[in-house]
Formats: structure tokens, C-alpha cells, sequence
């Protein structure tokens, strides 16, 4: 079996919203699935809308996964992530996309991010995200026209755990706006991990739910190989 290739396109933004919030990507949506995917043997790269380090929150120095991803060889590779428009994406098997806050400034409706995706969706490769991270879907279309999430059953961070974290900070509302482009939305209880497999489609609801996306990951592309 050939090495797989999974690309993460991480948030380079580090505040949020009108009370400036400091923001990032969150740690272990990262560190999570990177343990995953480097026990399976998966190779992973990282890349952002501006390339370098990308900002970080969310770190828990009492998680094993995330002291071991932190202390390693990735997240050296993380501070220096390419600069997105100087990836090719049809070089790797899957595409990633970790949440945090900060995918709500940068990622989404930005036309590079949404280019990756129908290009990685176009050419049948894995398609996945986790937590905010599905917002990189929004005002994507496919093949045929239509939105990339439109009759596709996925998850993202629920609006109900958006009310208790950051709803003044965020510029709209995740789960409604994922509806309104006719995604088939399904979540479980605030801060439960919960994984939505659709096809090629991998989504996770929240920070809990980073290494059940890892899995599906690998399971995804051991069935590809």
C-alpha cells in the first residue's frame, strides 16, 4: 500500500469578531487526528491562506495527544504551513479542514479555500472537516452547479454549542448557514463527539470529535488504496 497523503488547510487568522477575540485554530482538532492518522501511517502537510505559522487556541497541556503532537515532528511542519495557492491539491488523497474560531474569518467564502475544495470534490478525493472547519464548504458548487453540502448529511459546531461559546464573536450562525444551502444537518449533545459519514464526505461536530474524524480518515482511505 502506498503512503496516503491528507493536506490540512488551517486558519491563519488569530482574532474574531467586534470584541476582537484571539482565536486560531483549535489544538486538538489538530493534534487529534494527526495521532490517528500518523499510527496508520498517513502522511500529513499543512497549508493556510497565508502560509507560516498559524495562530493557536485551545491548548490542554493535561492531553497526552496534544503535549505529543505539540513536542513533534508535525507541528514543526505546521509553523511552517505553504501558502495555499502554491498547493496543488489533486497531490494528496484527502483534504482537511480543523475548526477553531478563526475558519470563520479566513476560510470561509475564501475563493482559493472554496476552489480546493470543488477541485479536491471534482476529482472523487476525500473531503473532511471538523467543528467550525465545515464552513470551508460554504458557497461551494460541484460539478453540476449545485452546493457542494446541498441533500449531504454532515455536522459542524451545533448552533446550541455556539449560544454558550461565541455568539457575539462569530460573524453568523454555522449550522443554519450549512442548512440554508440544503445540507441534511445532524448533531448529538453539546460537547458529545459526533461523526457524519457521507460518501467521500467526513465531518465532525465539535472539539470531542477529532479523533472519530481522525478514524474515518483512515478507514476512508484504506478502502481508496
Amino acid at each position: 500500500m502506498s503512503v496516503p497523503y491528507v493536506l490540512f488547510v488551517v486558519t491563519n487568522a488569530a482574532v474574531i469578531g467586534p470584541n476582537h477575540r484571539p482565536t486560531g485554530f483549535f489544538f486538538p482538532e489538530i493534534a487529534h487526528p494527526v495521532e490517528v492518522l500518523d499510527r496508520a501511517g498517513a502522511a500529513v502537510e499543512f497549508a493556510s491562506p497565508a502560509g507560516g505559522t498559524p495562530p493557536e487556541d485551545g491548548f490542554d497541556g493535561d492531553d497526552p495527544a496534544q503535549v505529543a503532537f505539540r513536542d513533534g515532528k508535525a507541528h514543526r511542519r505546521l509553523s511552517r504551513s505553504r501558502k495555499l495557492s502554491e498547493v496543488d491539491v489533486l497531490d494528496y488523497d484527502a483534504v482537511f479542514f480543523p475548526g477553531g474560531l478563526g475558519p470563520m474569518v479566513d476560510i470561509t467564502g475564501n475563493p482559493e479555500v472554496q476552489t480546493v475544495v470543488a477541485t479536491a470534490w471534482n476529482a472523487g478525493m476525500i473531503v473532511s472537516a471538523v467543528c467550525h472547519g465545515p464552513s470551508a464548504f460554504l458557497g461551494v458548487t460541484v460539478d453540476d452547479g449545485t452546493p457542494l453540502v446541498r441533500g449531504r448529511k454532515l455536522t459542524s459546531f451545533s448552533s446550541a454549542e455556539e449560544d454558550g461559546y461565541a455568539l457575539d464573536d462569530v460573524p453568523f450562525d454555522l449550522e443554519k448557514a450549512l442548512r440554508d444551502e440544503g445540507a441534511l444537518y445532524e448533531s448529538t449533545e453539546p460537547w458529545q463527539p459526533k461523526l457524519v459519514v457521507d460518501g467521500r464526505l467526513i465531518t465532525g461536530q465539535n472539539p470531542q470529535s477529532g479523533t472519530v474524524v481522525g478514524e474515518a480518515l483512515v478507514d476512508a482511505l484504506r478502502d481508496r488504496s
